[in-house]
């Protein structure tokens, strides 16, 4: 009888290369894209239109936020999802990153009028100086009429009709909606809002 040998390789035999990605990678862009898309359906519908998204996205963005049952909705998030594979995020990431920025710019410069607001209404005298210093086009005499007619409404418990209008004469002269004055500093004793981030 004869013995047989048995060649065996010892080094294993190489693996084929996987040049695709995996399923949970895939699962976890296709949850990103979800997100995307549920963070794409919290924008108002003006928003939404300076997207320039496809006309069947759009549509399933506008019906997600008329859905109020909670299953309607997951199924319209897990749709959204679906029609957001065809479609780059990133130009989408991009704008809401720059929506979200100028939601905090807006709401920085609210506060900074509020601020401002409160300290013509006081008691500091330095106040309108360094208010007249930081926006110069302001109309003074309207701006004292209405800080005297505030403290007036204030003092006998009257409805605030001047106080906000003082507010949204402040809101003007402080460029608008969104736009800040450069040179306009904060008022003294207000927190940096640089220094908060």
């Amino acid at each position: 009888m004869r013995t047989r040998t048995v060649l065996v390789d010892p080094a294993p035999p190489e693996k084929p290369a996987y040049d695709r990605p995996s399923k949970s990678q895939l699962k976890r862009d296709m949850t990103a894209l979800q997100e995307l898309g549920r963070d794409l359906g919290e924008l108002s519908r003006d928003r939404l239109k300076e997207l320039d998204l496809p006309e069947k996205l759009h549509e399933a963005l506008l019906a997600y936020q008329n859905i109020t049952a909670h299953e309607g909705k997951r199924r319209q998030f897990q749709y959204i999802g679906r029609l957001m594979r065809d479609i780059d995020p990133v130009p989408l990431r991009a704008a809401l990153e720059r929506f979200n920025g100028a939601s905090k710019v807006e709401i920085q410069d609210m506060h900074l009028a509020e601020r401002w607001r409160e300290r013509l209404l006081g008691d500091e005298p330095t106040a309108l100086a360094e208010f007249a210093a930081a926006y110069p086009a302001t109309n003074f005499q309207e701006l004292r009429v209405m800080m005297r007619n505030a403290r007036k409404e204030r003092e006998t418990g009257k409805p605030p009709r001047d106080f906000r209008k003082l507010y949204q004469l402040i809101r003007e002269q402080m460029g608008g909606s969104s736009a800040r004055q450069p040179d306009a500093a904060p008022p003294e004793g207000a927190p940096d809002e640089d220094a908060e981030e």
